[in-house]
Formats: C-alpha cells, sequence, structure tokens
C-alpha cells in the first residue's frame, strides 16, 4: 500500500515537493521457528525494528506537462487533476496535504486559528473566511483549500474521524504539518527553506534516516524532504494503525458555506523494546 504526501506551493510547479511513500518489506527469510513468516515480521512484532520506508520522489519535471502553463503559477484545478490521476494509476487512497484544508469555526472559542493550529502553535493561522495571519499567508491559504475543494469533486473527502481513518476504497485527504512533524518524531525540525542550507538538508536526512530505514529515488531537496516526513503518518492510517498517529484538531464540518476545522496528522517515533 502506497501513499501520496505534497509539500503544496502556488508560485512555481517547481516548488512542489511530491513523494510516494510505500512500506518495502525485505524478502522472506528461512526460519526455522516459524517457517511461514518472514523473519523480519517476527523482528517487527517484537519491536526490535521500526518499518522500512521506499520513497519514489516525483520530480517538477515528471509530473508537469511541459506546456507553457506549468512556466506560471500553480493552478488549483489543474494541480488536483493530476494528482489525482497519479493516484488512480499508482491505486493510492490516500494523500497527505501541507497546507489548511479549511477555516476556522466561529464557535471554537479561538479568535484568530483553528483547534488545531493552536495546539501546534503553527506559525501561520485561518481565522474566519477570508481572515489570515500573518495576512502575507492568504494567498497560499485559498490555494490550499482551493486544492483539497477539487480533490473533493473528484472523489476524495477529508479525514473526519478518530476511529476509522478511511474504508476500503475511499480516497482520504489528510493534512500534514512538516515542522510539526519533525518534533513528534522527536528530531530537530528542518529550517525553513529560505534558511536552510545543504548541510542541514543532510543532517535533516540522516536523523530521520537513523530513526526510520528510509530509501529514495534521489536525493530529496528541501521541499521534497518535507512531503517525506509529513507523509509518513499516512502510512500507518492506510494501514488502519491510528496508534501510530497523532491526531490533533477538531473534525471537518459545513458551516455557513465554508469549511471548517480539520485534522492535522502527525507521525510518531517507531516504538521500541525496553532497554534499546
Amino acid at each position: 500500500m502506497a501513499v501520496l504526501s505534497v509539500d503544496l506551493a502556488y508560485r512555481r510547479w517547481s516548488d512542489l515537493g511530491i513523494v510516494v511513500l510505500e512500506r518495502a518489506f525485505p524478502a522472506q527469510i528461512e526460519n526455522p521457528a516459524a517457517p511461514s513468516m518472514p523473519l523480519y515480521n517476527l523482528l517487527r512484532e517484537s519491536g526490535n525494528a521500526p518499518n522500512p520506508v521506499a520513497c519514489e520522489i516525483i520530480q517538477s519535471s515528471d509530473f508537469s506537462l511541459g506546456t507553457e502553463i506549468d512556466r506560471g503559477s500553480v493552478d488549483a484545478d489543474i494541480l488536483a487533476g493530476r494528482l489525482n490521476h497519479l493516484c488512480g494509476m499508482r491505486g493510492i487512497h490516500v494523500m497527505m496535504l501541507d497546507g489548511p484544508q479549511a477555516w476556522k469555526s466561529g464557535s471554537n472559542g479561538l479568535e484568530h486559528a483553528r483547534v488545531s493550529e493552536r495546539l501546534l502553535n503553527t506559525a501561520a493561522k485561518t481565522g474566519l473566511p477570508g481572515v489570515v495571519k500573518p495576512a502575507t499567508y492568504r494567498l497560499f491559504a485559498e490555494f490550499c483549500l482551493d486544492v483539497y475543494d477539487a480533490l473533493c469533486r473528484r472523489g476524495w473527502r477529508r479525514l473526519d474521524t478518530f476511529a476509522q481513518p478511511g474504508r476500503s476504497q475511499e480516497h482520504i485527504l489528510v493534512e500534514s504539518y512538516p515542522h510539526a512533524a519533525w518534533r513528534s518524531l522527536g528530531l530537530k525540525p528542518l529550517p525553513s527553506k529560505r534558511r536552510a542550507r545543504v548541510s542541514d538538508l543532510a543532517e535533516a536526512y540522516g536523523a530521520l534516516r537513523a530513526l526510520i530505514p528510509i530509501s529514495t529515488s534521489r536525493p530529496p531537496n528541501h521541499d521534497q524532504l518535507q512531503a517525506i516526513v509529513g507523509g509518513l503518518p499516512g502510512l500507518a492510517l492506510e494501514e488502519r494503525n491510528p496508534a501510530d498517529v497523532r491526531i490533533v484538531g477538531n473534525p471537518p464540518r459545513r458551516e455557513e458555506g465554508h469549511w471548517r476545522e480539520g485534522f492535522i496528522v502527525l507521525p510518531l517515533a517507531p516504538r521500541r523494546p525496553a532497554g534499546i
């Protein structure tokens, strides 16, 4: 089972971070104690090894069509169509998106933020429809909401329950937040794209791989590395294992013609046995 994770961007197609994450189980190894069970599965059950993850990085040049429209800003509906097509080709039913899915509810008791944003102390806040802090974040926030809505018109839906992340053939949209995902794993967050140096990328990538065995189809850039860490909880949701994720906030709902609230989902560090 695979998951698509997207670090959203609206100014240029080349700023998108798009990664397909998939479990990469080793080949079955002969095990005299339980011949029918791969040795790796025994190690996994005993908590001696976290699950390996294979990450296929989708380059913007692979994802775009090379047309004139791809040289301008990102169109939300066109992006949604291409993401939906990619998921259809790969049989993907869970998509992680780094960007707000809704406005705040008028009755959540907060002045400027959704509950999920307040609990995670996000850098930007989506208030009542059209109100964003800082104001410079508004265009990006509205773009993200347009992407969610365009995907919902294509049969996707926002994650709306703790107990049952998804059912068989449903297509589920899940909001990620890479900055908090790093912290949730116990790792130092990657600096912003503007401030990050090559050494910062190497350090963050190395720390992540030391925690979780990850392989990538090519060295990830900043956007792609953020998509990787933000996409990790999607695998647990796809496997119907909500105990391995942290789900923050209130369920999404319609209120006065707008989507409000919504969960942000974070990965949890692999559980290891005592003494390791």
